[in-house]
């Protein structure tokens, strides 16, 4: 156990220390505060962008749904890099419109786009609220991770409360520094979390020194474990199709897609850096998915498959490996939940509380962002404490993954079509977003009469057809026409930026003497 702490104690310190160093000695200007002044490289917007993408669930969850029902977990795969391509064709046009226009997140562009407070608001609050449930889950994972770092010793309420306190105390540098305290730790937490994991992967299937699986087990995995939900199952045919449509979408309408965009330093590293997300993302989780796979063979992976990944480590290398493994996961936590609370927080501030009425300033925003994030970390820390043993909490990571895709329509047809209007956004982000919660309630996992498709995806289709409906029936005025075309027309010039090097980080850390 003491070993298992220390390891944690050491990579904790390294990363406040990374904060410390990093931290800017002027106070900052909003748009520093938060996107970073837009002057990252390729590899920061990369390796921010996974730490943002895959949580400390994905070696619990998701590598349980691997150690337990076998190929089935690599659907992730297929709509996480599906996503990020996607991210790729639009990082021309989101990038111009963020530095011409100063925006600043994604309901941000949603607000310029329309020319509406009302859009802006809607989008963001459906962003925050999608974002808690992440958050609390993200808390609890943190203190399972301690039940097993303690080696059982700490009680359940012991652990969560050290996972709380930890995540709080590196909250307060996130609350302090903005984006530029996020990206800089990303860093050092990505290349623990997933590249670290990656290496761990490659070595336990090759089957070095005691290893309890390799590759070879592969080639006997039981014909169970290669199937996918429908087929022959309780579910429809639509089932996969609808978690990997479903993940597609949301993956470019998670809040931290699009402010990934706007730290870049220019379109070049945007486009650079989801190159290096597939290529990061692609090999982790391939080789994790299929450690998992691998570990079907090993009977107490299979009787208890979420905690295969730290099974599997301890039976390898004992406690230095389980060690390891724990902060692997620690620091795919500690990154998720610092990337959630940075956006929530901001887009609090700008999206919500800001307006045309009653506008901040770049003091005021960034006081009430600090706000916003203290108060949103405390809410979920509570509500991570009182529903820790509730049985149904997945339920809800559901909704909010359903309800997120709503965004996707004024998003996708305002960035590449000029037809709709703010009426149109408006009433089909509500009503699908409605529907979505309304449906995800009654059929948690899928609605069998439909084929087995996700109440998310009935909802959106309900989303395309009101905000086209809506947007018919109230129009477009040639005022709005021609404000829309120069909208357009804007992301079609291209930006000055810098020119440096895109192999080499393109923000030079400014350090504190």
């Amino acid at each position: 156990m003491i070993i298992m702490l220390a390891m944690l104690a050491v990579f904790y310190l390294i990363v406040i220390a990374i904060l410390y160093v990093t931290q800017q000695r002027t106070k900052p200007t909003f748009d520093e505060y938060a996107v970073g002044g837009r002057s990252y490289g390729p590899w920061y917007v990369a390796m921010s962008y996974v730490n943002s993408w895959w949580p400390g669930a994905t070696f619990i969850a998701f590598f349980g749904l691997a150690a337990g029902a076998g190929v089935f977990g690599m659907y992730a795969l297929a709509y996480a890099t599906l996503g990020v391509a996607f991210m790729y064709l639009m990082a021309t046009r989101a990038w111009r419109w963020g530095k011409k226009y100063d925006l600043r997140t994604q309901p941000d562009l949603l607000g310029m786009r329309f020319q509406s407070g009302a859009v802006k608001r809607v989008a963001s609050i459906i962003g925050v609220v999608s974002l808690f449930p992440w958050v609390v889950l993200g808390m609890q994972a943190l203190g399972s991770l301690f039940e097993v770092a303690s080696d059982g010793a700490w009680s359940v309420t012991a652990c969560l409360i050290v996972g709380l306190v930890l995540i709080m105390i590196r909250q307060f540098w996130t609350v302090k520094m903005g984006m530029r305290g996020l990206i800089m730790t990303d860093m050092f937490q990505g290349a623990v979390a997933y590249i670290g994991s990656a290496v761990v992967c490659v070595i336990l299937l090759i089957g070095a020194d005691n290893s309890p699986i390799s590759f070879a087990d592969l080639s006997t995995v039981a014909d169970k474990y290669l199937r996918l939900p429908g087929d022959g199952d309780s579910y429809g045919p639509l089932y996969i199709f609808s978690l990997i449509f479903t993940g597609v979408i949301g993956s470019l309408c998670w809040p931290m897609s699009f402010q990934r965009i706007y730290t870049a330093s220019g379109v070049r590293a945007v486009k650079s850096g989801t190159v290096r997300t597939v290529l990061i993302s692609g090999v982790f989780y391939t080789l994790l998915m299929l450690v998992g796979i691998a570990g079907t063979h090993v009977a107490e992976v299979a009787e208890a498959p979420q905690q295969g990944w730290f099974t599997l480590l301890s039976q390898f290398g004992g406690t230095w490996m389980l060690g390891l493994g724990v902060t692997i996961v620690f620091a795919a936590s500690m990154g998720h939940i610092d990337g959630s609370v940075q956006v929530a927080g901001l887009q609090i501030a700008n999206d919500i509380i800001n307006s045309d009425r009653r506008k901040l300033s770049d003091r005021h925003l960034t006081v009430v962002a600090k706000s916003s994030m203290v108060v949103f970390m405390a809410v979920a820390g509570v509500v991570a404490y009182i529903t820790f043993n509730f049985d149904r909490l997945q339920l809800l990571a559901q909704i909010s993954y359903q309800g997120i895709i709503q965004l996707a329509v004024p998003l996708f047809l305002g960035i590449f079509w000029r037809g709709g209007n703010k009426y149109g956004a408006v009433a089909g982000m509500v009503s699908g977003f409605m529907i979505a919660a309304v449906l995800t309630v009654i059929f948690p996992d899928d609605i069998p009469a439909l084929g087995s498709l996700t109440g998310g995806v009935v909802a959106l289709i309900v989303n395309v057809i009101v905000f086209l409906v809506v947007s018919a029936a109230t129009g477009q005025s040639a005022t709005e026409r021609a404000r829309v075309a120069g909208f357009f027309d804007a992301a079609k010039a291209p930006v000055r930026t810098k020119q440096i090097p895109d192999e080499m980080p393109q923000h030079e850390p400014i350090l504190n003497d």
